[in-house]
């Protein structure tokens, strides 16, 4: 008599199919109705001369949009939506207590799903990227009463393995678990949220109605507006500071620093302006040439006008020519300069573009 075993050597034996049927039935009767946005892969990139952005010709989850980052910024997604049943623990939103600190877990879900039935509807496992939508999360109770529907739950795939409960005696898996976090409104989830709907009646798109992204632009703008009125002006502000000897000996009082140049004279002093220079000027006379971009002033020393400062003090948000700060000449700089071999080029590059790398040998 052969010994008994529920392992046989690789083989998918009756007891494995019968306790697959079990587990199938299990999820099927207490699991919750969950759409599954099937992930195709990255939208195919126009052909570059970035080596690290290949142009895939064919659309494949294997793909990888971004070699540099390992990213799949522009993401596309399967117009037919997928029924499936899935099982989680519900649990109260729970204070992290095990490091430093406390933190509050946001959100993110355990949902296991069976892995035969799966496979059937899907065509493949549930992987990272792929989108679920929980019918049972649908709110129904909005504080906004001008939102005309409920708004629908979104939950992102993350992470995804053989759960540990699910290996029945044969020793093979039923079970696949995958970690899922709240969907954001951003970049790699346009193709979804701008092609759904609210309503059939309405053309306003899902991302307008779930999106926090016009809430969190009111707020910076409010924050723009306030900064302005507390520091209207980039730089340091030296227009308080009294100047003790303005005299023939030492006519450059303007005090160096980032952007200190306001154009006004020293100590409360008065200054002409204009578009030339005062015909009979009296020694140590201001004069504010506003025909300079920015605009200089000056300080006749008996012979001559000489240059004193530049008005750099401009507002912040501002990106207009005169504006000489860090931000607008360097992290919003649109400025294009031509090279050596006639073509032109953008003054501000990425570092990947500039900085090749090169073979050690």
């Amino acid at each position: 008599m052969a010994r008994l075993s529920l392992w046989r050597d690789g083989a998918h034996t009756n007891d494995y199919r019968f306790i697959d049927r079990r587990i199938s039935e299990y999820i099927q009767i207490s699991g919750t109705g969950v759409l599954v946005h099937k992930y195709l892969g990255p939208i195919a990139q126009t052909d570059s001369e970035d080596f690290t952005q290949p142009a895939n010709t064919t659309q494949s989850e294997l793909n990888i949009q971004d070699l540099l980052f390992l990213e799949n910024r522009d993401r596309k997604y399967e117009t037919s939506v997928y029924k499936m049943r899935g099982v989680y623990t519900v649990t109260d939103n729970s204070f992290d207590l095990s490091q430093f600190g406390l933190f509050l877990q946001a959100g993110t879900l355990f949902m296991t799903f069976h892995i035969n039935d799966m496979i059937e509807l899907l065509g493949r496992r549930i992987m990272n990227g792929d989108v679920l939508e929980l019918q049972h999360l649908v709110d129904y109770d909005i504080l906004d009463t001008n939102i005309p529907v409920a708004l629908k739950r979104f939950f992102v795939v993350s992470d995804c393995t053989r759960a540990a409960e699910g290996y029945s005696p044969t020793w093979w898996p039923h079970l696949w678990r995958c970690k899922i976090n709240p969907l954001v409104d951003s970049q790699e989830y346009r193709d979804i949220l701008d092609k759904i709907m609210i309503s059939d009646e309405s053309a306003t798109p899902l991302r307008d109605v779930l999106s926090s992204y016009q809430r969190y632009t009111e707020i910076n703008d409010a924050i723009i507006d306030q900064a302005e009125v507390e520091l209207p002006e980039s730089g340091y502000n030296t227009e308080p500071i009294y100047h003790r000897s303005v005299d023939d000996a030492s006519p450059d009082f303007a005090v160096s620093g980032y952007l200190t140049g306001n154009a006004i004279a020293p100590n409360g002093l008065p200054t002409t302006s204009g578009i030339v220079f005062p015909s009979n000027p009296q020694e140590g006379a201001y004069h504010l040439r506003v025909d300079y971009q920015p605009n200089r002033l000056f300080r006749f020393d008996g012979n001559r006008w000489r240059k004193i400062e530049d008005n750099v003090r401009t507002n912040i948000t501002s990106n207009s020519t005169d504006n000489r700060t860090q931000r607008n000449s360097f992290i919003t700089n649109t400025a294009t300069y031509t090279d050596v071999n006639g073509n032109t080029q953008p003054q501000k590059q990425n570092l990947n573009d500039v900085l090749k790398p090169r073979a050690d040998n």
